[in-house]
């Protein structure tokens, strides 16, 4: 082969070789720092870029992007002197690529340690419990401590977060034990509280249950008064409106007299004195004339025979009442007749009666 066919093709091999190395094409979030002769020239944005080949040295991309890093659990001693391992997570994102280049040699190791250390610093300060309950506090701090710290990195952090924080067994098991209690302190003293609840509730439902009934059969008894009041109003407005003659009182108290001895734990009866009142009415009634009203007009006895009829008839019916309530007692022994007032008897016939009762 031609000597000069090759020199002329390892030319064209090594003109298009550095007119690749002068062209560089950076994406989108991302950044490449340039040093010429070995010092920083400047940094290549988003998109082509022209460079010095053979003379301009382009380093690796920087994404410039929010980045998460989890770190791995770190031992961490608290005030009460126990060890809990606490797992943290952290957003950061480079401002500066020149500043994340030549800044520090590896800025993810050191946010790590810078992470490490100002925990245990925040968290030595509590005890375990606080520890537990104060999350917010821990990376708050930890965030202002990192974002001071890695400002001159070229390094903004966005947000420290806790993932877990691990005490030892003995203590997981010493905290179940104690939530395990308060939860069954709680569960009494909610079943305690409904409890007296509901005895509070069962004691007014009973105490307006009675309220209620009192004052139904209250407005009962008034509404019953009211009626007998009413009933007895008409009553007396009746017999005074209608005038009654005391003869026919005397007529009614000897119809009802049979049937007080028709009791069936009556041993003893007094027979009143009015008895002997009602019968004269009743004999005078009967044996007198009665005057002509408008009721008995064209209703005149037709012989005064016929009145002493009656008149013996109303006698032997009272004294046949009187026997048969003496009667009745049987063989438990006499009742006792007594009268209250010795009168002479209107009818004389009741002498001669053998069922006369014993005065």
């Amino acid at each position: 082969m031609d000597p000069l066919l090759l020199v002329g093709l390892f030319i064209i091999l090594f003109a298009v070789f550095t007119v690749l190395k002068a062209v560089r094409i950076v994406p989108q979030a991302r950044a490449r720092n340039v040093e010429r002769l070995g010092r920083y020239h400047r940094t290549l944005k988003p998109g082509l870029n022209f460079v010095i080949p053979y003379i301009d040295r382009v380093y690796s991309v920087i994404d410039l992007r929010e980045q998460v890093v989890s770190f791995r659990p770190q031992p961490v001693i608290t005030e009460d002197n126990l060890v809990v391992e606490i797992d943290t997570v952290l957003y950061f994102q480079v401002t500066d690529p020149r500043a994340a280049a030549y800044e520090i040699a590896n800025y993810i190791h050191g946010v790590e340690q810078l992470t490490v250390t100002t925990l245990r610093n925040v968290v030595g300060s509590m005890d375990l419990e606080k520890t537990l309950t104060s999350r917010d506090t821990i990376n708050s701090q930890l965030r202002g401590v990192l974002d001071e710290a890695t400002g001159k990195w070229g390094l903004r952090v966005n947000r420290v977060e806790i993932k877990a924080i691990d005490p030892p067994k003995t203590i997981k098991d010493a905290m179940e034990k104690q939530m395990r209690a308060e939860r069954d302190k709680r569960a009494a003293i909610l079943n305690a509280e409904g409890q007296r609840q509901s005895q509070i509730l069962t004691a007014e439902g009973d105490k307006q249950s009675r309220i209620l009934r009192a004052e139904g059969q209250r407005t009962a008894a008034i509404l019953e008064a009211e009626g007998q009041s009413r009933a007895i109003d008409q009553v007396f407005q009746a017999v005074h409106r209608n005038d009654p003659d005391p003869k026919l009182l005397a007529y009614q108290y000897l119809q009802v007299l049979p049937q007080l001895a028709q009791g069936d734990g009556n041993t003893f009866w007094v027979i009143p004195s009015e008895v002997t009142s009602a019968l004269q009415g009743v004999s005078k009634a009967f044996t007198e004339a009665l005057p002509r009203s408008a009721a008995t007009r064209d209703e005149i006895p037709e012989s005064v025979s016929e009145m002493d009829e009656e008149v013996a008839k109303a006698s032997e019916a009272a004294a046949e009442a009187v026997a048969d309530a003496q009667e009745a007692e049987g063989p438990s022994g006499p009742r006792q007749l007594t009268q209250a007032t010795q009168e002479p008897s209107p009818f004389p016939d009741l002498d001669h009666n053998p069922k006369k009762a014993e005065h």
